[in-house]
């Protein structure tokens, strides 16, 4: 029964995600491939799974998300940047004082989600928490945010775990987001999915571009 109704779940969401823009909701059409990912266990892994091998690197200048800060993707994640069209569709791609400015997506590895980099220049010279809350009260469907101050890469960092209830399943699934601060504004990384099935499934993929989160600077 859950089978069909991640079914049906994933071909309903595919009629809303966003055109031109990139999608602001979670796709449909999981491949029948499983994720490919590596048999060592990377120390903090929050899910306790493999660690992901390592796949492209984004937001380098030349790299598919060119953004204040790089980090590498999970093998066979592909990243495609957020192109605002100036039609109503623009406001899925807004949260906050955030702007979603790229997407790497989950289906080529086998997952039904989304890793994405929200940008924002009203944060310039505040604080990771500070971004971070913004963006997490921004989301009306958002609860039991749980806040943790840590470093990705180097970097000093907040980190979020908390819950947003779907329509379409009936039920809450888990996210995780974390924010830091660089000299062109804040910068969130934001882990979704379907459900939380799939959230914990993709959780390798968060922590390796955490783990491995830069400036461009640097």
């Amino acid at each position: 029964m859950r089978i069909l109704v991640r079914g049906a779940v994933a071909s309903a969401l595919a009629a809303v995600v966003l055109t031109g823009c990139g999608g602001g909701k979670e796709s449909s059409g999981k491949p029948a491939a499983s994720p490919t990912r590596a048999s060592s266990k990377a120390p903090g892994t929050a899910s306790g799974a493999p660690a992901a091998e390592g796949g492209d690197t984004v937001g380098a200048a030349g790299s598919a998300c060119p953004l204040p800060v790089a980090f590498t993707t999970a093998d066979k994640w592909r990243a495609k940047p957020v192109k605002l069209d100036g039609t109503a569709l623009d406001a899925l791609a807004k949260q906050g004082p955030f702007t979603m400015a790229c997407e790497i997506d989950a289906k080529p590895a086998g997952n039904i989600g989304y890793l994405r980099a929200w940008t924002s220049t009203a944060a310039k010279g505040g604080t990771p928490r500070a971004a971070l809350e913004a963006f997490v009260t921004a989301d009306k469907n958002a609860s039991k945010a749980a806040y943790t101050e840590i470093k990705a890469g180097s970097l000093p960092a907040t980190e979020v775990v908390y819950e947003t209830y779907s329509k379409l399943l009936d039920e809450s699934k888990q996210e995780h987001a974390l924010a830091v601060i660089t000299p062109s504004g804040a910068v969130v990384l934001h882990l979704g999915g379907m459900d939380t099935e799939e959230h914990k499934e993709m959780l390798p993929a968060y922590e390796l571009a955490k783990k491995s989160l830069r400036l461009n600077s640097q």
